[in-house]
């Protein structure tokens, strides 16, 4: 296996301009840079990137910490079009991505303190961002690379990618007021999550603009599972018998949801119509097939890995806040009122 100093001799050059014209560390001749560049090729001589970041005081690393349940992490496709976003692109410009899991907020800060002393990676990304998160605050008081899936508190200033979250629940919610519903009821995820606030955000909007007056009853928090789901609609359709729709804050969710649905005796789409977010994997196979908000997952990945790595190099990023806008897609677990009611009613006389 070739070294540099084969290289230079190669070459005829000193080990020193070998390693700046790998290192675009200094002006070199172009003559001298040629015959170096050469002789790296006919060598297939390969850096040592060890020795290299070792010099630079570089990793080449990103570091991503999930917690171990999580609505991003419920169900599996949701989870890898993410890291595959994030992977691709790492790859593409030669860092690897460190992968950790904790099970508590307190736990995920502590392992980023570990990466961030230890220097074990040159930034971090941070997912399911809460308003005073405690990891963005560590990060920017130790003034460490990192961009966030998600917003946090507006005086802070910090790169991020985020979903419209308002955006996409007033979609799914017009969507059903033009099928003719009133009485849609809605699930959101645990109100300490920043997400959680704009979806709520963008169904108390949605009615307004309908002149539909805000019932407390018709909205109850969940946790992000399926489970959290199912039992947050039975809650609902207690407390509001004459429901006809629900919008429901993750896919996972929703999919416990229709369950709750069938175990009532009632029809999903027929009964009750049911929209959801973010468009995993099984909503198209689900039976019926849902109807949801599609964000854009593998692409936030992708915009996550280059952002950091913009900042990483020292360069200045085109967008510092970007905000995606999501999709409705429309699919068979919907259905207009008048149909709704009628079915609704000789299933419940049932």
């Amino acid at each position: 296996m070739a070294t540099i100093k084969d290289v230079a001799r190669r070459a005829g050059v000193s080990v020193g301009t070998v390693s700046h014209v790998i290192n675009n560390t200094a002006s070199v001749r172009e003559e001298t840079k040629d015959r170096v560049l050469s002789a790296i090729k006919e060598l297939n001589y390969h850096p040592n990137s060890v020795a290299r970041s070792l010099q630079s005081r570089r990793t080449n690393t990103i570091s991503l910490v999930l917690p171990a349940i999580e609505h991003s992490l419920g169900e599996p496709s949701y989870l890898l079009q993410l890291l595959a976003g994030i992977s691709d692109e790492c790859k593409r410009h030669g860092f690897d991505l460190l992968v950790s899991a904790a099970s508590s907020d307190e736990e995920r800060l502590t392992i980023y303190q570990r990466i961030v002393r230890g220097k074990r990676a040159d930034g971090c990304i941070i997912t399911s961002t809460k308003k005073d998160d405690e990891r963005i605050a560590y990060l920017i008081k130790e003034d460490i690379p990192f961009v966030a899936f998600g917003r946090a508190n507006d005086e802070w200033d910090f790169p991020y990618v985020d979903v419209d979250g308002e955006a996409g629940v007033r979609q799914g919610v017009r969507y059903l007021l033009d099928l003719g519903h009133r009485r849609i009821g809605f699930i959101g995820l645990p109100s300490e999550l920043m997400c959680s606030q704009h979806r709520l955000a963008g169904y108390r909007s949605a009615l307004e603009e309908q002149g539909i007056e805000l019932e407390p009853n018709l909205i109850v928090e969940g946790k992000t599972t399926k489970e959290g789901g199912y039992y947050a609609m039975k809650r609902l359709l207690k407390l509001n018998p004459d429901l006809t729709a629900v919008m429901v804050s993750s896919d996972l969710m929703a999919l416990g949801a229709m369950e709750a649905v069938r175990e009532a005796g009632l029809s999903v789409g027929k009964d009750i119509s049911v929209v959801g977010f973010d468009d995993i994997q099984m909503a198209a196979s689900y039976q019926p097939p849902l109807t949801t908000i599609r964000q854009p997952t593998y692409r936030i990945g992708v915009m996550l890995s280059r952002m950091l790595i913009q900042l990483i190099n020292g360069e200045e990023l085109d967008e510092r806040r970007v905000i995606l806008q999501p999709e409705l897609i429309v699919r068979e677990s919907c259905g207009r009122r008048e149909e709704t009611t009628l079915s609704q009613g000789k299933a419940r006389e049932r």
